[in-house]
């Protein structure tokens, strides 16, 4: 089965979807992930149905199958916090324009960080974080959120296998519900990656491979159980170019959509480029080339 890989694409005013895919075969990849607008701003463009069709078409040209795209939800939601009314009720309805720009542009999965529990408890913050998704999910259809796998910085809720599990089970529609896994974030929450069957046996028991709907590959600038969330290039950081292929390869995971969020390279100069081109290539080879400082 071929690989599937990609990594997160902008996506523009001017040219929507079809920057976002064009953008995707630059890097030799056969899908993406993009935000419908900032990750820190509510603020929301039309979405463009002729750059759109253009983007499909191009997929179909290159057998980029839609099934395989994932949309990300923006940082400014958090369904954890229910404190404050007004910002819970606020991170539902954005929730829910989210869906509905995912179901707009033609695909079926959208990433949620589940949220921090800021001023209660972890136990009240998946209460409120599952009443917030089956709000959400009552008022849209088709769409899938996937909860991302987090690393446990500050009060975040998601950061074990078992939260995510007490979130799921309190989710009226199980059939939208599934999981985003981040070797990072998993990292610096305290799984030893170099031992990923012993975690994906944990998971399929407690809730099931089948959830499992996409990976995000990167490396991470801190050791294990860190609880940072610092992305690295791969093979730049503490986990390794050989464990996360390992993963990538791993036969549990095969057919999964596998995702770059890796930082760009020269950040501090003028020159700042995306690595995920040069990243999936040593992915496809499996063999690490020093790219950064060639």
């Amino acid at each position: 089965m071929e690989l599937i890989i990609g990594s997160n694409v902008s996506f523009t005013k001017d040219k929507g979807l079809l920057g976002s895919v064009e953008e995707t075969l630059s890097y030799n990849a056969n899908t993406f992930m993009f935000y419908t607008g900032s990750n820190r701003s509510r603020a929301r463009n039309p979405i463009n149905s002729d750059k759109t069709y253009e983007a499909f078409k191009l997929m179909i040209e290159n057998n980029i199958n839609p099934k395989n795209v994932i949309v990300h939800s923006p940082f400014l939601i958090n369904l954890a916090n229910k404190k404050e009314l007004s910002k819970y009720n606020f991170s539902i309805d954005f929730l829910i324009t989210e869906l509905e720009r995912t179901k707009e542009l033609g695909f079926d999965n959208l990433v949620l960080h589940p949220g921090s529990a800021i001023n209660c408890t972890k136990e009240e913050g998946i209460e409120n974080i599952a009443e917030g998704i089956n709000e959400a999910l009552s008022k849209t259809e088709d769409t899938n959120i996937l909860l991302e796998y987090m690393s446990g910085k500050g009060n975040e809720v998601g950061s074990s296998i078992d939260e995510l599990k007490q979130i799921i089970e309190k989710v009226n529609q199980k059939d939208r519900i599934y999981v985003c896994l981040d070797t990072c974030h998993m990292n610096d929450s305290g799984i030893d990656l170099t031992k990923i069957d012993d975690f994906l046996d944990e998971f399929d028991e407690k809730i099931g491979i089948d959830k499992i709907k996409c990976i995000h590959i990167n490396d991470s600038l801190n050791e294990i159980s860190s609880h940072k969330d610092r992305h690295a290039n791969i093979g730049y950081g503490k986990i390794g170019f050989e464990t996360i292929t390992n993963i990538i390869y791993n036969k549990r995971l095969e057919g999964k959509p596998f995702l770059l969020e890796t930082p760009f390279i020269n950040r501090n100069m003028n020159n700042a480029k995306a690595p995920y081109k040069e990243e999936i290539k040593m992915i496809r080879e499996k063999k690490f080339t020093d790219f950064i400082n060639q």
